[in-house]
């Protein structure tokens, strides 16, 4: 008896701290330094990229004398606008820097402002991509487009998922430079940058894209089980900084500022990932470029940029450079196609799966699919039930391990008399009482320590559930049944107004006092622990017992404040438990009194407090 209740304590005592202090035991792996100065191959003969060609130039006063964000806000603009994005492009320097997300509101409010993603300079939280040309032999910034050129609209008026447009600038020195830009029915624009030299002589350039974000976001979780910052693939490899490890690189008198770089052979990507949003520069496949992360300190702006390799155009020659770049949300089934048909290498890796990704991925693909089979029958609250879903399967899979445990449990159930019997008999005599254990449970083929597996297994899918519905946007705002609105918050009602029945409201999420703020969920989550907890052989030790008896009610209060999708998991596999448990046992010939039992432990009570 001791034994099993050793293991059964151990095990429970296990999940309780592993859960307290599991976010600050796994901090993110250190990524390994890269030479920033490695070069970039030539495309036409694999030869490194010219002399003096510079660093590709940033949104920079030196760039043309002007610096003025109402010039900026002044500048033409032409129009997006597709069926999930709205927004516009501003012709001084062709920027992307006007996006919302027309899927996405702010809050749960049917009224609540759209998702804004980019936004253009002079704004606060500026954040936009910008592509250019990096001059070369011969040529000046000035005979480049950048940051502050201003583009003429050669075709198109309004971009559209079926209607792309065209940007022409002529520096009036023999170079033409066009832009096309498209977008598809989602989130992914393709960029075009052509240049064709109509001069006499020969010139050498290097296309590039950037990203510049003005500080850092206002709405970070600043949460380590999320990462929020630079994430990029190169050549199979990921990489995630987070924004403080940026302000710690070291100064590259190249670039001017704070920078790393990373040098790609064939395929890759880089950008800014978010909570639930993304904005990706993506150079085409099989092409060789570097990848640059950069913060300028003055102006509190940080960048990521890809540096396609340098083109050699003749008179008369023309060159086009291809690249996309994906604004819009963390969607997996997106992410998917573009990773499976488009072509974009380990795209999905861009959603933060952890450390335990090999189940993370899996886990979310089955809650993924089977919420699609519950929205094609036209089931309303479908990722709850989705939930639930998912936990059958999962109970499903572990079930041969659980029937040898509650067998098990069973068996010892019915040994319970001989066990206080051997108890009695040893008296103080510890070493007779562990032998005289072991003979009874050899002797009945019974393993005390079986119990323990099927609660050590439920940790890691516990942990990978959480990140799951904590990371991934399929769960943000998504609607369950009555009150519970949104799967990624707590339950938002509380015992303390008991439940909306009084006029006032609840404590700030924020607020200690949010603790205490107990919803209907993590109420039966509690409840659902305790009447598991019946079909266990009771401690007879009293420090265990008081253990055992505090377990439910601590769980419930420290899960409260965790996402109602989660709380819902565990109640759902407590309650499946509860079911297979209780039938097993019945099999295998024990009939569990629980109900009987808490009606009796009530009636004991009683009698004690008269």
């Amino acid at each position: 008896m001791d034994d099993q209740n050793r293991n059964l304590i151990l095990a429970t005592v296990l999940s309780f701290v592993v859960i307290l202090v599991w976010f600050v035991m796994f901090p993110p792996p250190e990524q390994p330094a890269e030479d920033p100065n490695a070069p970039v191959a030539n495309v036409e003969d694999g030869t490194p990229p010219v002399a003096d060609v510079p660093a590709s130039p940033t949104e920079s006063p030196t760039e043309t004398g002007t610096d003025s964000a109402q010039t900026a806000a002044d500048a033409p603009r032409v129009d997006i606008s597709t069926a999930r994005l709205s927004g516009s492009i501003s012709l001084m320097g062709g920027r992307i820097d006007d996006l919302d997300l027309k899927d996405y509101r702010e809050t749960i409010e049917p009224d609540s402002p759209t998702v804004t993603l980019l936004s253009p300079r002079g704004e606060a939280g500026a954040y936009y991509a910008l592509y250019g040309w990096a001059p070369g032999s011969g040529l000046s910034f000035e005979a480049v487009p950048g940051a502050n050129t201003v583009w003429s609209l050669e075709s198109g008026d309004t971009l559209t998922e079926t209607s792309p447009i065209t940007l022409r600038w002529d520096n009036g020195e023999g170079l033409v430079f066009r832009r096309e830009v498209s977008v598809d029915e989602n989130y992914m624009f393709s960029i075009h940058q052509t240049v064709e030299n109509t001069g006499a002589g020969t010139v050498s350039l290097r296309p590039y894209g950037l990203l510049a974000r003005h500080g850092e976001p206002d709405d970070m979780m600043n949460f380590f089980i999320l990462h929020e910052g630079v994430v990029g693939m190169a050549d199979g490899e990921l990489t995630e900084i987070d924004y403080d490890d940026i302000t710690d690189f070291s100064f590259d008198q190249r670039e001017g500022a704070r920078a790393e770089n990373t040098q790609v052979s064939e395929n890759g990507w880089i950008g800014f990932t978010d909570h639930y949003w993304m904005t990706t520069l993506i150079p085409a496949a099989n092409t060789p470029f570097a990848q640059v992360t950069k913060y300028d300190e003055q102006r509190d702006i940080y960048q990521t940029r890809t540096d396609l390799p340098t083109r050699t155009l003749a008179p008369g020659e023309q060159t086009t450079a291809s690249s996309q770049l994906f604004a819009g949300a963390k969607e997996w089934e997106t992410i998917r196609n573009y990773q499976n048909e488009g072509n974009v290498a380990r795209f999905l890796d861009s959603i933060d799966w952890g450390w335990f990704f090999f189940l993370t991925k899996p886990i979310f693909a089955v809650l993924h699919w089977i919420n699609k089979a519950l929205v094609g029958i036209g089931l309303s609250g479908s990722m709850g039930w989705s939930i639930i879903g998912l936990t059958l399967l999962i109970k499903a899979i572990l079930f041969p391990l659980a029937y040898k445990s509650y067998v098990s449990m069973a068996k010892m159930k019915e040994l319970q008399p001989q066990m206080e019997k051997i108890k009695e008999e040893a008296g103080d005599d510890r070493q007779k009482l562990q032998q005289s254990m072991m003979e009874l449970y050899k002797k009945e083929k019974v393993n005390p320590a079986s119990g323990c597996l099927p609660i050590l297994l439920q940790i890691p899918i516990f942990f990978s559930l959480y990140k799951v519905i904590f990371v991934t946007l399929e769960l943000r705002h998504a609607p369950w049944i009555g009150w519970i609105n949104d799967l990624s918050a707590p339950d938002p009602s509380s015992i303390l107004n008991l439940f909306g029945l009084m006029p006032w409201g609840t404590p700030d999420p924020n607020s200690i006092l949010f603790i205490f703020s107990l919803g209907v969920l993590p109420i039966l989550l509690g409840v659902s622990m305790w009447l598991q907890q019946k079909l266990n052989p009771a401690p007879t030790d009293p420090t265990q017992k008081m253990i055992f008896a505090w377990m439910p009610w601590v769980f419930m209060f420290m899960l409260g404040t965790f996402a109602s999708g989660l709380v819902l998991y565990w109640i759902s596999n407590n309650t499946i438990t509860f079911i297979q448990q209780y039938g097993i046992m019945r099999i295998q010939g024990y009939k569990p009194d629980v109900f009987g039992n808490i009606k009796r432990g009530f009636k004991r009570k009683s009698k004690a407090d008269e």
